[in-house]
């Protein structure tokens, strides 16, 4: 996530670490919230939230945690991936370590500090974006080879979800991103690449990277015209180059800035 007035910001997410980088692409800190740290947005008020283990966390400025939500006590389950919507609702969705299907929820946790699931019987909870417009989001349960168009009512409920993309025959859907045109940037994890699909799920670009296991893409810079790209060394039985880096490409179109939590 670019945050501006940080810069860049990934997350170790198996380590529960929190890491800034400076402009040389080097660690400048490590802040660690807990054995996971999953997702991570601003908040409105000053400070930051971010999905953790089981559940949710506040932070200061200072990057401390200030308070802790727990949605489960299952210790199978874990958070994996989220965002804020343009309303400053903050969705987290999780999964089962082992990938057990049906095992995971899309969370939702509200400004004033209630927490629901906004769906259900999900197998690995991934990549959630919304539009630069808020009509609705891409959102990607990573079992089921697809990304789905989701729309939200005024009162924070899914109204609707359709299949956007089919999958299965690109790769394991990952995290993605939203471009200025409603394009989505999709990450295939284990398959070395991105591909882009317009706002009619047309692929039409894709980007190679040289480590297979691609896990997210956002935009930053100040102009948010970079696109950010990072990989993952989870489970490699030998080194790989490439793997655990962050890379950056420069794609036609843009895209915007996170929103931000309501608190």
């Amino acid at each position: 996530m670019w945050l501006n007035g940080h810069g860049l910001v990934v997350l170790d997410m198996l380590a529960g670490d929190i890491v800034l980088l400076d402009g040389a692409g080097e660690v400048s800190r490590r802040v660690n919230v807990g054995p996971v740290v999953a997702a991570l947005r601003p908040r409105r008020g000053g400070g930051f939230v971010a999905g953790i283990e089981r559940g949710f966390a506040l932070l200061d400025n200072h990057w401390t945690v200030t308070d802790t939500i727990e949605c489960w006590t299952d210790p199978s389950i874990r958070m994996n991936d989220g965002t804020c919507d343009p309303d400053g609702r903050f969705w987290c969705g999780s999964m089962s370590y082992d990938l057990v299907p049906g095992a995971g929820a899309l969370w939702q946790l509200r400004p004033d500090g209630a927490t629901t699931i906004a769906a259900s019987g999900v197998g690995c909870s991934n990549g959630l974006a919304w539009t630069q417009s808020g009509t609705h989001a891409y959102y990607v349960d990573s079992l089921t080879s697809r990304i789905d168009m989701i729309t939200v009512g005024s009162d924070g409920n899914i109204s609707s979800r359709t299949s956007f993309l089919d999958t299965a025959d690109l790769g394991f859907p990952d995290g993605l991103a939203v471009d200025r045109a409603d394009g989505v940037w999709l990450a295939l994890f284990d398959a070395g690449r991105l591909v882009h699909a317009d706002r009619h799920g047309c692929l039409d670009a894709e980007i190679t990277i040289p480590a297979r296991q691609v896990t997210a893409c956002t935009f930053g810079g100040p102009r948010f015209d970079q696109l950010y790209i990072t990989t993952s060394r989870y489970q490699l039985t030998e080194p790989e180059q490439g793997a655990g880096a962050v890379y950056i490409a420069e794609p036609p179109i843009g895209g915007f800035g996170p929103f931000a939590f309501r608190s």
